[in-house]
């Protein structure tokens, strides 16, 4: 049997059912694994997506797109190819991708993370033929801590610059990774601040039932009113003079799972680095290879090569999965 999916220059094509998963281009019909930029494309004809995440795929794609949204676990049969989505546990409405024709069942895992956090479903295994899974930190010095070991680390770094009058900002990725760390943060500390670029999956987040705490969308009026005891969540760093006296003295933490190598921090121009990621770790990526039963691996986007040619020593049949060269940017 040919395969049920192949990389072309739009994206992955299923050609028995005439769609598209996390379509690069424009397409006619795009399967959406979750609302990131680099996975959600606008201009395509229709979209299907998870229930819970269609508000945040509405607020990248546009609001006169066309979003379908299936429950996680339902099915629907298209042109005869059998289509169900699960739990990723990346962000918000994260899903996998489980295409089932003529008794064979692939998964693409799209980006995914085994350590469940409380704001979104926790990761589901799905048992396949062949499994797609993303590498991104497809190296075994990528090893994630636990999550309440990440809050009580970044609460204690917070009251410490209270104690010092400095303003905190943590430089997080809009979506799933300002989420995140909002809930992680313990307002009794002091005022939380969020960018305009942070605020409207913010409330989509709080619309979906996520308990974050109580967060202002920062102006230059709440940043002075806060200076020296709040944090800022924020995707990128405010350089103007008038922010910068606004908040006064400041120390900046960046919150990625690249912060687990010393050097990228330094490169990141943060004083801080907490080790939060949405992507799987190394023992992550092969517990998830693993409960898939899957016979054979294709691995996508990060360390490839790494990734297969290990699961290849470890007698499971796997290979990279090539597209023709395409430029995209993706969160950490």
């Amino acid at each position: 049997m040919a395969d049920l999916l192949i990389p072309t220059d739009r994206g992955l094509y299923c050609p028995a059912g005439n769609f598209y998963v996390d379509p690069h281009k424009p397409v006619e019909l795009a399967v959406v694994t979750h609302a990131h930029s680099d996975h959600a494309r606008r201009g395509c004809g229709a979209y299907l997506t998870a229930a819970i995440g269609v508000p945040t795929l509405q607020l990248r794609v546009g609001e006169k797109a066309r979003i379908d949204g299936l429950p996680f676990g339902q099915s629907i049969v298209h042109n005869g190819v059998r289509v169900s989505l699960h739990p990723a546990g990346h962000i918000l409405g994260s899903a996998q991708v489980r295409i089932e024709y003529r008794g064979e069942v692939w998964v693409v895992s799209g980006d995914y993370k085994t350590v469940a956090d409380p704001t979104c479903d926790a990761y589901e295994p799905v048992r396949c033929d062949t499994f797609i899974t993303e590498s991104t930190f497809g190296l075994p010095i990528y090893r994630w801590r636990a999550n309440n070991e990440l809050v009580d680390e970044i609460n204690a770094w917070w009251r410490g610059n209270v104690e010092q009058r400095r303003t905190s900002v943590i430089l997080a990725y809009s979506l799933g990774k300002a989420q995140r760390v909002l809930g992680m943060l313990d307002p009794a500390i002091g005022p939380i601040l969020i960018h305009p670029a942070v605020e409207p999956f913010y409330r989509t987040y709080q619309q979906a039932g996520i308990a974050l705490p109580p967060a202002q969308c920062v102006d230059l009026d709440s940043a002075r009113r806060s200076r020296g005891r709040g944090v800022l969540v924020a995707p990128s760093l405010p350089m103007d003079a008038d922010w910068r006296a606004a908040l006064g003295e400041i120390s900046v933490a960046t919150a990625s799972g690249w912060m687990q190598v010393g050097s990228m921090r330094k490169r990141a121009g943060a004083d801080f680095g907490f080790v939060v990621s949405d992507h799987a770790d190394w023992e992550g990526l092969l517990s998830a290879c693993r409960e898939t039963g899957a016979t054979r691996v294709l691995v996508t986007h990060g360390y490839t090569e790494v990734l297969s040619r290990y699961l290849n020593e470890q007698g499971v049949q796997s290979e990279v999965l090539h597209f023709p060269r395409i430029e995209v940017t993706r969160s950490a």
